[in-house]
């Protein structure tokens, strides 16, 4: 059976690269022009809440030269987001790491889900999107791999299926920069963690505040979420995963 063609871009932005995976290119007329648009979207994302530009508007409400009414409506609905998070994983999840005001912790993801989620209503439902390493898929089945955070170049496995997002938390590319908001110092009880859901928003949130609980409290705390599947590499290699992510191994991984 002849595999559909696949068109690729890839997009720096947000400090790290946006890659799109769309397959059956041919079959809708004017991706170009929505790609356009999608980027376009991303790059305004990127205005609004890097926490690296001066001017953006999450730089500038930190700094109290904005207030929150004066901000785009979506910075009042990014923190109510994490607000929820910060609920749902009992405080395990904040929007002020090191006591500043930071979302990145929702907001890639998120980003990376609003990018999909236009894609797939200009007609290209079946495509992935990666967002620094975080996957939202649709369609497919799509094939992702999951590096090894302990062997650079080298995969620690590959995660299959359909409508599906991934998102790893973990320590291989940018050291041990994960705050365990309670204690404010590095969470170092993992090396890596791997939280597989449906929407990447939540999953890659949910991701960053169980990698700050370490192995056994984010296990069993990912086990109590419906939906969700966990993977994690401690330190000296060895790895634990919840049951349910059997079903996303792909075959002879088991």
């Amino acid at each position: 059976m002849t595999e559909p063609p696949v068109f690729r871009h890839a997009e720096p932005v947000m400090g790290t690269v946006f890659s799109f995976a769309i397959r059956r290119p041919g079959d809708t007329p004017g991706l170009g022009d929505v790609l356009r648009a999608v980027l376009a979207r991303l790059h305004r994302i990127d205005e609004v809440f890097s926490t690296y530009r001066p001017d953006s508007q999450i730089s500038r409400l930190e700094r109290a030269e904005l207030t929150l009414a004066q901000c785009d409506p979506e910075v009042a609905e990014v923190l109510a987001r994490c607000r929820e998070v910060a609920a749902e994983t009992d405080g395990w999840f904040t929007d002020r790491p090191a006591g500043r005001l930071d979302p990145s912790g929702w907001v890639k993801g998120w980003a990376v889900e609003e990018a999909s989620r236009a894609l797939a209503a200009a007609g290209w439902t079946d495509h992935s999107v990666t967002g620094g390493g975080d996957v939202q898929t649709s369609g497919g089945p799509w094939r992702i791999g999951i590096a090894h955070p302990l062997r650079p170049g080298t995969l620690l496995t590959v995660l299959t299926g359909h409508d599906f997002a991934v998102a790893t938390s973990g320590t291989a590319e940018r050291g041990p920069h994960i705050l365990d908001p309670h204690t404010g110092r590095p969470a170092t009880g993992l090396a890596s963690l791997t939280l597989t859901g449906r929407r990447l928003s939540r999953t890659d949130a949910w991701a960053t505040a169980a990698f700050a609980m370490g192995p056994s409290r984010a296990l069993a705390w990912a086990a109590t979420r419906p939906g969700t599947e966990a993977l994690a590499v401690l330190p000296d290699g060895t790895t634990r995963h919840t049951p349910g992510l059997s079903a996303y191994l792909a075959p002879g991984q088991h």
